[in-house]
């Protein structure tokens, strides 16, 4: 069943009450639910056009529960439980939360990370389908992992038709291939959806269907609340979301997106796509901040800083005293709090961050800036063969080699790591951002995104925290395309795994580089300052970062 509150406090509120009125007269919900695609302007209009499935996704997606079953009865009958999911950006993220959510496990792979992608292929392939999922059947990263696998379930005796079941839009080249090499299964989705608007349909449904979740149940959550989003009235929460996220003046551009026992795990990941994809653009946008509740932004009082907070349904909030809504958490009085049930939440965004993007002038639905570091890497792998750099480092500590602006590299002579932390967190500006990337195993090195923490508090300004190359289809388009204030720290690593890609000229290994360096280019060509720590040797490596964020390593760390 469906449920749904938001409470607003100080600019938030200030900015429901500017807008809302406004909103409801141009029936902005009303006319969003008709998917009128004049809503965002003649500019936007022939993209917007093909890009509103997402507010009718019910007929489809209820046809497809079915099919899912039936597909998930089969594959049990065969001993096969595990599901592992290959697929980048809204084929992912929307997934990974529904299926944590639910309480079902599903193996994301969302990464060219040689060691990530070796780890979850030696977690066995005897009871394992893969769900290769990419809207437009030609992502880079999805379409090697498909063939690594393809080519495992070859070497390990298996028939890997049999075990690989495609997600992708009618006509794509991956449909064609699925059909033609006798796929398990292949589900097509409505073409008029984009990918981080996908949660809804078959993206987000095949994967967690076959997992386990409750198909119906989420369906019948979301549409539920629908009908409420749908209705041009100031207590409409979609509108109300809309005008906090895009609507303060002057407008604070950084979310602090925390999570008090919401129930939701996850959400700030997948919201955190769906919100700088959308609106990071023509020097614009709202940069979703994923924090942990308590974590140092959330209680700053910087003017660009806007709390969200998802908590708990009131009626589940005693055991959490002093979460419950009006400012009364968290130490800021500009904030919003949002308590729903999982459909409820996922359809709720996607209709704010689209009121948000009318509000912003911008269209929400293309990704201009996205497309930039895929090229720049293809180029340096067509270039080079390899994706690899001959360029020196400026300085080396340890296991650690640095290279970036003077001041970081200044820091770093003396050979000591938090000093060269220290001097990245001073170069961010009094109303920029730092983000921390780091292209490794995400699933094998948690432990790094006490990084993000750690920075936060030294420089007083919101990190956000990517893995990479998962973010290149995140907060990558805000990067480049938002407000130009970023500060923007890789890490990267030597391996002593790589993986070839079958029927490619370049490994895993070369593509994770290829891609690295393509983004950090492409940042600098547009005057945004990268550093780079490069990690010769993982272990020692990431053990010297957890060092020097806690600042207890030396000149021989």
């Amino acid at each position: 069943m469906s449920t749904l509150g938001l409470q607003a406090t100080g600019d938030a509120l200030a900015a429901i009450d500017r807008h809302v009125p406004t909103l409801v007269g141009d029936r902005v919900a009303s006319r969003l639910a008709a998917q009128d695609p004049t809503l965002w302007g003649p500019e936007a209009q022939e993209e917007s056009s093909k890009r509103l499935g997402w507010m009718d996704p019910f007929g489809d997606s209820r046809a497809l529960v079915p099919q899912i079953e039936q597909l998930r009865a089969e594959l049990a009958a065969e001993g096969v439980s595990r599901v592992v999911l290959a697929g980048m950006g809204g084929s992912s993220l929307a997934p990974e939360v529904i299926a944590a959510t639910e309480g079902h496990p599903l193996t994301v792979l969302d990464s060219t990370d040689p060691e990530m992608v070796g780890n979850i292929l030696a977690a066995g392939l005897t009871d394992t389908v893969l769900v290769v999922s990419s809207k437009s059947g030609s992502t880079l990263e999805t379409d090697s992992q498909r063939r690594v696998f393809e080519q495992a379930f070859t070497d390990a005796g298996l028939e890997p038709g049999s075990r690989m079941v495609v997600v992708t839009d009618p006509g794509s080249p991956l449909e064609q291939l699925a059909r033609d090499s006798g796929y398990r299964h292949v589900f097509t989705a409505d073409p008029s959806v984009g990918g981080r608007y996908s949660a809804l349909t078959a993206f987000g449904l095949v994967p967690t269907g076959l997992a386990g979740v409750d198909l119906s149940a989420l369906l019948d959550d979301a549409e539920e609340t629908l009908e409420v989003l749908s209705t041009d009235d100031t207590d409409n929460p979609g509108l109300q979301l809309g005008a906090a996220m895009a609507g303060t003046e002057p407008l604070r551009n950084k979310l602090i997106l925390s999570d008090v026992a919401s129930g939701l795990v996850g959400f700030g990941s997948w919201a955190e796509q769906l919100i700088a994809e959308s609106t990071g653009k023509e020097g614009t946008g709202v940069l979703p901040v994923v924090v942990d509740a308590g974590g140092p932004e959330t209680v700053s009082e910087a003017a660009d800083l806007l709390q969200i907070r998802l908590v708990a349904d009131p009626e589940d909030r005693e055991e959490h005293d002093g979460m419950a809504a009006g400012g009364s958490a968290g130490g800021s009085p500009h904030a919003l709090e949002i308590y729903g049930s999982l459909g409820s939440q996922l359809i709720l965004w996607e209709f704010a961050t689209a009121v948000a993007g009318r509000l912003l002038g911008i269209n929400p639905f293309d990704q201009p800036d996205v497309e930039a570091a895929k090229t720049a890497a293809r180029g340096l792998l067509d270039a080079t063969g390899s994706g690899t750099t001959t360029a020196e480092p400026d300085t080396v500590i340890g296991a650690v080699q640095i290279t970036g602006p003077a001041a970081v590299v200044q820091a770093g002579a003396e050979g000591d790591l938090t000093a060269v932390l220290d001097a990245v967190a001073r170069l961010v500006p009094a109303h920029g951002y730092l983000a921390v990337q780091a292209y490794l195993d995400r699933l094998g090195y948690t432990e790094l995104e006490v990084l993000r923490d750690a920075l936060a508090a030294r420089s007083g300004r919101p990190v956000t925290f990517g893995w990479g190359p998962r973010f290149l289809h995140s907060t990558g388009q805000y990067h480049k395309g938002g407000a130009p204030e970023g500060v923007f720290l890789q890490i990267t690593a030597d391996s002593d795994l790589d993986l070839d890609i079958p029927g490619r000229p370049f490994t895993f290994g070369q593509l994770l580089t290829a891609q690295a360096a393509g983004d950090a280019a492409v940042l600098r060509e547009t005057g945004r300052p990268v550093i780079r720590l490069h990690l010769t040797e993982r272990s020692a490596g990431v053990g010297a970062l957890l060092q020097a964020a806690n600042g207890t390593n030396g000149p021989d760390a």
